[in-house]
């Protein structure tokens, strides 16, 4: 009887031992979408906000031209 128990408590340790294991694996299969799905919609930010810095920059340079030809005919 008492192999009977042992045989028994090892299938049940090993039958948890694989079902952790593939249910950890499905786990990191999800984590990696969701972190592709972080990555791609990080980059989609960092290019709105790369041209929008970039517009205000023109701007800025746009407008330091005109003050320094107002200062100009000024003179």
């Amino acid at each position: 009887m008492d192999w009977v128990q042992f045989i028994i408590f090892a299938g049940g340790v090993f039958g948890c031992f694989f079902w952790n294991r593939s249910e950890s694996r499905a786990d990191y299969r999800h984590m990696d979408c969701k972190l592709e799905s972080f990555r791609a919609e990080t980059s989609l930010m960092i290019k709105s906000i790369d041209s929008t810095l970039k517009a205000i920059q023109d701007e800025i340079k746009d407008f330091h031209h005109r003050l320094c030809k107002i200062e100009e005919s000024k003179k």
